[in-house]
């Protein structure tokens, strides 16, 4: 069941759910009926495909190969068509052990083509830090993005039964603690 304005209020008053932005807004006032929305930070990285031809999942990709950019709050970023990068959440969220969260876009956000994640929607309970977003321009013409934009939306629903291994408690969780965007770590997985 999908929490509702009440539900995830009465979640971040009783600490079990936590979000604090890194921006000093009240995250509250990004409450809507069934979502809490969240904002880009300021650091993205993205791919160098002039010196990238491949990328192999079984190997790390060095970052020889990868540039961070930090934006001020003023400076927008040029998203280009069919640009990928990975940005970070204004949003540090604490996922409790009774909920999963989805991060989702806003419809505004959509309606000019750009996709802020390509599949991995879901938090697992016990995740804790920023999320890496997965920005991608559909569109035919450039997107600006700036810091700060309210990008996407929380959702959160509750767990059917208790979960035997949280995120923060698995030998494998790879993005745990991240604050700065993080590319892939699916070389880690076991095969």
């Amino acid at each position: 069941m999908i929490l509702s304005d009440s539900e995830i209020k009465r979640y971040l008053n009783s600490w079990e759910l936590k979000i604090e932005s890194l921006g000093g807004y009240d995250v509250l006032e990004q409450l809507w009926p069934a979502s809490l929305d969240f904002r880009l930070w300021n650091t993205f990285k993205y791919y160098k495909r002039d010196s990238l031809t491949l990328i192999d999942p079984t190997l790390w990709v060095d970052n020889n190969h990868i540039e961070t950019v930090i934006l001020d709050e003023k400076t927008p970023f040029i998203l280009h068509p069919r640009q990928f990068v990975l940005w970070v959440t204004m949003e540090k969220i604490r996922v409790p052990y009774d909920l999963v969260a989805r991060c989702e876009w806003r419809s505004s956000i959509g309606r000019l083509g750009v996709v802020i994640h390509s599949t991995a929607w879901y938090i697992d309970p016990g995740f804790e830090w920023t999320i890496t977003l997965e920005i991608t321009n559909i569109n035919e013409v450039p997107v600006a993005l700036y810091p700060g934009m309210r990008i996407g939306q929380f959702a959160f629903e509750t767990i059917s039964w208790k979960v035997e291994v949280t995120y923060d408690k698995r030998k494998w969780s790879k993005y745990m603690g991240q604050l700065l965007p993080e590319q892939s770590r699916i070389n880690k997985d076991l095969y």
